[in-house]
């Protein structure tokens, strides 16, 4: 499992990061397999969501509960959560009081002290930034957060939390699959006419984040879109899943793999969050680690996923 520091913190963190918002209806048993899998793999960071489960912070209940983490357990992992969605009403909220109570919620649930990372999940339309800063100044200086960053942000508002929040936002949580790339395909296709990508004149939220060292953990990175299924073995997709085999075979690896791979090849180092909770699925998008794909084999992957190319 290749690994690398995580720019604005002192973690080592591998590229491969397993997410587990399903874990909720699953058995001690099961949740050990999975996160010893994990493990074995080279993956000892784990995400989670104060929304994630059917009651709040209930995946992250479950997990402490399976896991009886010992002091010394905690230290060799990386655990990250992200709160500010309120499934109930009023579904989002970035304010302090509650950024701050969902933290203490997550650390209750979890067993333990600190959040390695805290990231602000889907955006507040009704944001105070200087609301966010407040929190995330007392969270740190209680020792109860070590590093912050948001989830699902454009480069805007990232922008608009930078100039009030005094910490570094280290992270950027974005969907990103080789089916579902419009913050890559958007850049491919500026000034080229006849194509339906949508041009942004910004730079794009990709382009930005490398610009300032945030990395980009992208999400179900086997979806064809908006959870609208998985792109593996689909008859939507015959021209990407041909590629995808006989990449497969070449390197000697599950097409898992190589859908990992396409995202870890890119150069601005993102971390591929994997959401299965299969451990055979863990192992094999694992291996997708070390798959040297060429560039040339990349681009063959986004053309063959129906993205624009000259």
């Amino acid at each position: 499992m290749n690994t690398f520091i995580l720019p604005g913190t002192e973690l080592v963190v591998p590229d491969v990061i397993l997410g587990l918002m399903r874990i909720q209806d699953h058995t001690d048993e099961e949740v050990r397999t999975l996160v010893r899998t994990a493990r074995d793999a080279g993956i000892a960071f784990f995400d989670h969501a104060a929304i994630y489960g059917s009651v709040p912070h209930g995946c992250e209940r479950r997990f402490a509960e399976a896991l009886q983490l010992t002091a010394r357990d905690r230290e060799q992992v990386i655990i990250q959560s992200k709160a500010g969605i309120v499934k109930d009403g009023p579904y989002f909220d970035f304010s302090a009081e509650h950024i701050i109570e969902s933290v203490h919620r997550s650390l209750t649930a979890l067993g333990t002290d600190y959040l390695d990372i805290l990231l602000l999940h889907r955006p507040d339309a009704l944001v105070e930034p200087e609301e966010v800063a407040r929190a995330f100044d007392e969270l740190a200086a209680a020792g109860a957060v070590r590093a912050f960053g948001v989830s699902n942000h454009t480069r805007g508002q990232i922008e608009l939390l930078r100039r009030y929040v005094g910490r570094p936002l280290v992270i950027n949580q974005l969907q990103l699959s080789i089916t579902h790339a419009p913050m890559i395909a958007q850049g491919v296709a500026a000034n080229m006419r006849g194509t339906d990508q949508a041009v942004m004149r910004d730079g794009g939220v990709l382009d930005y984040c490398r610009l300032h060292d945030i990395t980009i953990q992208a999400w179900s990175p086997f979806q064809a879109g908006f959870f609208d299924g998985p792109f593996l073995g689909s008859d939507r997709y015959p021209e990407l899943n041909a590629v995808i085999d006989r990449l497969a075979a070449k390197y000697d690896v599950p097409g898992e793999a190589i859908a990992v791979a396409w995202i870890t090849r890119h150069p601005a180092q993102m971390q591929v969050v994997l959401g299965t909770t299969t451990p055979s699925r863990v192992t094999a998008a694992a291996q997708g680690s070390g798959v040297p794909l060429t560039r040339a084999e990349w681009y063959e992957l986004f053309r063959a996923a129906g993205h624009v190319l000259p």
